[in-house]
């Protein structure tokens, strides 16, 4: 990663604009938004069922447990499984370039620390 150590700015302002942080933006993208958009979706899909189609949310499917209640416990169920699936996208594909661009801003942060203390 090339960093331009005398460009202003603070050393994160900095390696944001190398192709690696960039790349880690996209990747978190690629699975941030897709996910949100399809969740509210389902949500709001329960919240319009549950407002226009009564007589569909209150259908008995086995017992006194209706529909409305079966779709309730789904969203609980998504969103522990959204949860699930963004840790291993996180642990594959984030966290190595994270830990990459961490490691080298913290070396950066050592270097200029020392030099500093040279200086004195």
């Amino acid at each position: 990663m090339s960093v331009d150590k005398n460009a202003s700015g603070t050393v994160y302002q900095r390696f944001q604009s190398t192709a690696e942080f960039q790349e880690l933006r996209r990747r978190f993208r690629r699975f941030a938004f897709p996910m949100t958009v399809a969740f509210l979706a389902w949500y709001l899909l329960y919240v319009v069922l549950s407002g226009w189609a009564r007589g569909f949310m209150g259908a008995e499917l086995f017992g006194s447990i209706n529909v409305a209640l079966v779709f309730g416990l789904l969203q609980f169920a998504t969103t522990f499984g959204i949860a699930y699936l963004y840790s291993r996208h996180a642990e594959r594909r984030l966290d190595p370039v994270a830990d990459k661009i961490r490691g080298e801003i913290e070396a950066e942060g050592a270097q200029a620390a020392g030099s500093a203390e040279e200086a004195r």
